[in-house]
């Protein structure tokens, strides 16, 4: 194709000349793929490595889902496209609400954009949480494996998709979630044959296996042969993930928590009989899916009440142990790229092993089944940035993010 570059979000992008896949791994901390490449459960990730280009790259802080995988589709940070995490305190509504509706988005996505140009576009995901953002104003396929059942031509520009992959509905909290949006994204491309594919899958099993364990292993070595299948019907592959992985417990296997919430009550007190608490304190990890890390990560947005000296609440925070940085909004906005008018009065950020939580009362950890391990902080910003192909002309002492994932992919693996 010789068609003109397609510009969105001021970045430049060129048409496919072959089918182009992106690949989102939730969680991936490279660790994983060293360890299951190092153990032989990954052939095809080991010659890619070899034939291609591996580069680690930086994700969004905060390091959750859906403000990076959003970053993914748009190429640009949380400052642009303003979703800055899973959930958000609404300040226009006083309500604290989920931000996975397209009403939050305030850039366009690449998808929609290509699709607008004619060409063919496929979107899988594991949790629907996510659909509706990636697949905002995108002509094409898009569906979710957690309700893969419900697929319609209408809706999801596919019906029948659990005959098409030939896989039962899987649960939500499965490795089978990820591999049936592996599974669908090889049947896609044999039968529709895409132009470019965007595969997203869900972190059940890196939050409860460590790196190179039998479980994380066996989820890997899935992984490797369905991207072998995409290599084979001559794919451009590019792998990357919306953030790392990291164990947060205390010596003694306990969750090494924070309650945030608790601490500004015993500082600022509360009102109202002791019912509303003077600060908000606000944790993006939000989402209905909590079996896995009961709502506990390693990035919090406080909102203050009047009158509190935001120096004096820096300083004082940034004394507890396992709080690695505090932050003020306008400092946050800068240093991590985030929308000003969506984080609260400060940004708290802990420390690789422990996890911030609101007050101890409010969060039920009995579903934890494995010593916690979660995400959200600086400790969990370093991510895979994989391509199976060589990448004349590209600049590889720039600083590279996830988000330049299709640029990769389109502008130099072609």
């Amino acid at each position: 194709m010789n068609s003109p570059m397609l510009t969105v979000n001021g970045r430049s992008y060129k048409s496919p000349k072959q089918p182009t896949v992106v690949v989102c791994v939730d969680g991936c901390e490279p660790d994983y793929l060293a360890q299951a490449v190092a153990t032989g459960r990954m052939p095809w990730l080991k010659t890619a490595l070899a034939k291609g280009v591996g580069l680690v790259a930086d994700c969004v802080v905060p390091s959750f889902t859906n403000p990076n995988n959003l970053s993914i589709v748009t190429g640009v940070p949380p400052s642009v496209h303003g979703i800055c995490g899973n959930y958000l305190y609404d300040v226009g509504s006083n309500t604290e609400v989920m931000m996975n509706d397209p009403k939050w988005l305030r850039a366009p996505t690449l998808l929609a954009a290509l699709a607008d140009t004619g060409l063919s576009i496929a979107v899988v995901t594991a949790k629907d949480k996510l659909r509706a953002l990636l697949g905002h104003k995108m002509k094409g396929i898009c569906f979710s494996a957690e309700k893969a059942d419900q697929a319609t031509l209408g809706e999801n520009g596919i019906s029948d998709v659990l005959a098409l992959v030939g896989k039962p509905l899987p649960s939500v909290y499965s490795a089978d979630l990820s591999e049936f949006v592996f599974a669908a994204g090889v049947k896609l491309m044999e039968k529709v044959r895409p132009d470019v594919m965007y595969l997203s899958t869900t972190d059940y099993v890196q939050h409860k296996h460590a790196p190179g364990t039998t479980g994380a292993n066996d989820f890997y070595a899935m992984m490797d042969g369905y991207l072998a299948q995409l290599e084979a019907l001559g794919c451009v592959i590019a792998l990357t993930a919306d953030h790392g992985m990291n164990a947060k417990v205390a010596m003694d296997g306990t969750p090494d928590v924070i309650y945030l919430q608790d601490w500004f009550d015993a500082w600022l007190g509360t009102t109202d009989a002791h019912i509303v608490s003077k600060a908000r304190v606000i944790l993006p990890i939000t989402d209905p899916y909590v079996v896995h890390h009961g709502a506990l990560g390693s990035f919090a947005t406080v909102y203050l009440p009047n009158g509190v000296d935001l120096p004096e609440a820096c300083a004082r925070l940034q004394a507890v142990r396992g709080i690695e940085v505090v932050l003020t909004r306008e400092q946050a906005a800068e240093r991590f790229e985030l929308p000003a008018d969506r984080i609260g009065d400060l940004v708290v950020v802990s420390e690789r092993f422990t996890v911030i939580g609101t007050s101890a009362a409010r969060h039920d950890l009995s579903a934890l089944e494995v010593p916690l391990r979660s995400h959200g902080g600086i400790s969990e910003q370093r991510v895979p940035l994989i391509i199976n192909r060589v990448l004349p002309g590209l600049d590889t002492t720039r600083r590279f993010r996830n988000f330049d994932a299709f640029e990769l992919a389109l502008n130099y693996a072609q």
